[in-house]
């Protein structure tokens, strides 16, 4: 008969180390690395404590720890890596315009971009729709499916690119290609006006239009104002896609932009309005984001690679280049610049930018079409990566090394990863509860 008091004190154990564990990384990140203040620290800690999902946003870090410590038989050689999004979850996918203005589905945020083996944006991925499943209620069998539907169309995508059957310099996930919820989010969104988004954050005053100030928009001290408008002239010379005069990019007014995202808690951000068309006085006018970047969490865990550094020294630089490697046609705005040492890129906030919510997803067949093209995409962003392939940035074709080390049963690879991110998914949510309970227990002093 097994002694209870032995195994209650092991597991006592184990959870303490654990704990233990997660004050430690929490405090080098968020601390030490991030430099985040009390304030700012909780602001972030009390997003992550809404569920088990947002625990896990918030902490790529740990997820990393964990993951880079761990074997797995799918790698690619450590020789062979793929340009990887480096925070791939169910949450950032959603729809945007393209440089040409076509409105398309795909991958949506770039910061954490880096290169290593495609197998960690999986489990990432993976783990995320365990999490995801047990909001909506799904049983075990369901969250399995689920994962294994995503891994299977991937799998399925990046032997097309590697076959030569699909181009991914092409590929594109539009209205025509697109099915159930994500067809109907790109279509609804195919009516909204190219205004949209302006209206919401600027007025129009008789001196011209400016932005709103609330709770989300601030007028910007008049150093930060300084700082940004001597940077300017810098960013313009980034804009790799740049098509238009100057006068296109004149800046008219500046917003400091709160309300960060739960990683991005602690990093400055932006608003900038430019005169954009000169067809419509102030109703063509265009919104950039300005958003402030760091080195990228995978590079913490992952093999330094040399060579990237000394072409991406700077972030901004690193996060522009990734999302125009892993998008057919990317944002015609992006670029970077430096304030005070800082770096930050620059990217078009888009009036067609909009995530599928979990409300749009009524039935298996719905998640199974969204995992689907998530899989597709997925698999896109990882083939482009090398379409500069004869610069020699990754002087080798992903999609043949990521088909080869996913080897010949691509049902093996996906149950593999399914149950794998199921197991990680149930030590997430105790995590996420002995996470809670430090910062419900220690508010006033952990933070300190």
């Amino acid at each position: 008969m097994i002694d209870k008091s032995i195994t209650e004190g092991v597991i006592r154990t184990r959870t303490k180390l654990r704990k233990d564990l997660l004050i430690s990384i929490f405090d080098e990140f968020d601390g030490s690395i991030m430099g985040l203040s009390p304030e700012k620290r909780a602001e972030k800690y009390l997003k992550m404590s809404q569920n088990a999902f947002s625990f896990y946003r918030g902490s790529a870090y740990l997820f990393y720890f964990d993951t880079t410590r761990q074997y797995f038989p799918y790698h690619t050689a450590e020789d062979r890596p793929t340009w990887i999004q480096g925070d791939l979850h169910f949450e950032n996918f959603g729809a945007i315009r393209s440089s040409d203005g076509e409105i398309v589905y795909d991958v949506n945020d770039f910061d954490e971009g880096y290169v290593g083996s495609y197998l960690y944006d999986l489990l990432r991925m993976a783990g995320s729709i365990a999490l995801v499943g047990r909001q909506l209620g799904y049983g075990e069998a369901e969250q399995l499916s689920c994962i294994e539907r995503f891994v299977q169309a991937y799998a399925r995508q990046i032997r097309r690119f590697a076959q030569g059957k699909d181009n991914p310099a092409t590929y594109v996930m539009d209205e025509g290609m697109a099915k159930g919820p994500v067809k109907k989010l790109l279509r609804k969104l195919e009516k909204r006006r190219q205004a949209h988004f302006l209206e919401k954050v600027t007025a129009q005053m008789q001196t011209g239009r400016v932005f709103l100030e609330n709770s989300e928009l601030a007028v910007p001290g008049h150093a930060e104002q300084t700082l940004l408008e001597s940077a300017w002239a810098f960013y313009m010379q980034t804009i790799t896609s740049r098509s238009h005069d100057e006068n296109h990019y004149r800046m008219k007014d500046i917003a400091v932009k709160h309300g960060s995202g739960t990683a991005s808690i602690g990093l400055d951000r932006y608003y900038i309005l430019i005169e954009g068309g000169q067809e419509q006085e102030d109703t063509d006018d265009t919104v950039l984001e300005v958003k402030e970047v760091r080195v990228p969490v995978p590079a913490y865990f992952m093999p330094y690679s040399e060579s990237f550094w000394q072409y991406f020294a700077h972030q901004g630089k690193r996060v522009t280049a990734t999302q125009q490697a892993m998008h057919h046609k990317a944002d015609p705005y992006l670029g970077f610049l430096t304030l005070e040492g800082r770096h930050f890129y620059v990217r078009e906030r888009s009036p067609y930018k909009k995530r599928l919510k979990l409300k749009d997803i009524t039935s298996p067949e719905d998640m199974n079409r969204v995992l689907e093209a998530m899989g597709c995409l997925t698999a896109k962003m990882h083939a482009r990566a090398d379409i500069d392939v004869d610069q020699g940035v990754l002087p080798y074709h992903s999609e043949e090394e990521i088909a080869k080390a996913m080897g010949q049963d691509p049902d093996a690879f996906a149950r593999y990863l399914s149950r794998w991110a199921y197991g990680y998914a149930n030590q997430v949510e105790k995590d996420f509860s002995v996470f809670t309970e430090w910062v419900s227990r220690n508010d006033s002093t952990v933070l300190a």
